[in-house]
């Protein structure tokens, strides 16, 4: 798996100039992004750490996922994955984190389509939360490199943002 060197250079000096860190937890993406992270330049200096959450069971024991909601949607919402970012933060008490849900097969539960909603925290408070919907014909891996890079994408535009304001 390859990423865009020059992005994940980009987030490492972010995090780095802003002294701050970073923790995730992901679903969909299964450790996509732990593995970007770990690619980074000095990511032990921001990069607290990641989990895989792929079950609901593990959502609501590790994360205090609501378990009826996540029943209801089968995991995968906008209020699933703001759940999951506030938690993960806590748990590596980390100032930013990333949280991801959502399908890369299309399967009954999703409707046949492929989609997936990601969120950031900053400091205990949800900054952004996107959903993610690709061809329903688009292979797995693909899927999450996709949303991988989409979100690293996002990522950075929220450090310059917050960059440009301290």
């Amino acid at each position: 798996m390859e990423f865009q060197k020059n992005l994940l250079e980009y987030i490492s000096q972010s995090l780095l100039t802003a002294g701050e860190t970073i923790s995730v937890v992901e679903s969909v993406t299964s450790g996509c992004l732990q593995l970007a992270f770990s690619q980074m330049p000095n990511a032990s200096l921001f990069y607290k750490g990641g989990m895989t959450a792929y079950t609901l069971p593990e959502k609501v024991r590790l994360l205090n996922v609501d378990r009826s909601e996540a029943e209801e949607c089968d995991c995968v919402s906008d209020t699933i994955a703001e759940t999951m970012a506030l938690n993960i933060a806590k748990l590596f008490k980390s100032d930013w984190s990333i949280a991801t849900t959502g399908y890369c097969t299309p399967i009954r539960n999703s409707m046949y389509k492929i989609f997936a909603f990601f969120s950031f925290s900053y400091k205990g408070e949800i900054v952004l939360t996107k959903k993610l919907e690709l061809h329903p014909k688009t292979q797995a891996l693909n899927a999450q490199m996709y949303y991988t890079e989409f979100i690293l994408g996002c990522l950075k535009s929220e450090l310059n943002q917050l960059l440009i304001l301290k």
